[in-house]
């Protein structure tokens, strides 16, 4: 909220000499902030559609925070065993081996043999960290660990 009392060249030329004014601006912004909990003004700035895709008309909801560094992509790709496979044990084990680093984890392709009637899945990683970039030794370490837990836990094959 900023105020102060308007300039008397103001209101001289509006022929309003003999008033005294206040002007004041509510700071919409900064409404906004505390409304949705954004923490940096500067955010109101941004073109990245992380910040805005967060916001619908009429919807209140709760900033959700996202990193500044950059994102780093590694593929891994299976043959699933014959019985029983769940997509989201995968899922746990890569959160249980990688923690917060794991941002998302999506299957990019999905192929059944024609004769052995197998099915391959490739699974897309998107490692972030939120206060720092990730080196690739860093990641390289991590992504060898999930391949071997993958194989060891979930009974796969890696293609």
């Amino acid at each position: 909220l900023g105020c102060g009392v308007i300039h008397e060249g103001v209101l001289e030329r509006c022929n309003l000499q003999a008033k005294r004014g206040w002007a004041f601006g509510l700071g919409l912004e900064r409404l906004a902030m505390v409304l949705f909990s954004i923490p940096d003004i500067r955010l109101f700035w941004t073109d990245d559609p992380r910040f805005h895709d967060q916001f619908k008309s009429g919807d209140i909801v709760k900033f959700q925070p996202y990193s500044k560094y950059p994102p780093v992509f590694k593929d891994i790709a299976f043959w699933i065993p014959d019985q029983h496979f769940e997509e989201n044990d995968f899922f746990e084990l890569a959160r249980s081996v990688a923690g917060d680093l794991v941002e998302q984890i999506e299957l990019i392709d999905k192929f059944t043999h024609p004769k052995t009637h197998r099915t391959s899945c490739c699974y897309r990683v998107t490692y972030r960290s939120m206060d720092r970039s990730l080196t690739n030794e860093e990641i390289n370490d991590l992504q060898n660990t999930l391949r071997d837990r993958t194989v060891s836990d979930l009974l796969v094959e890696l293609r």
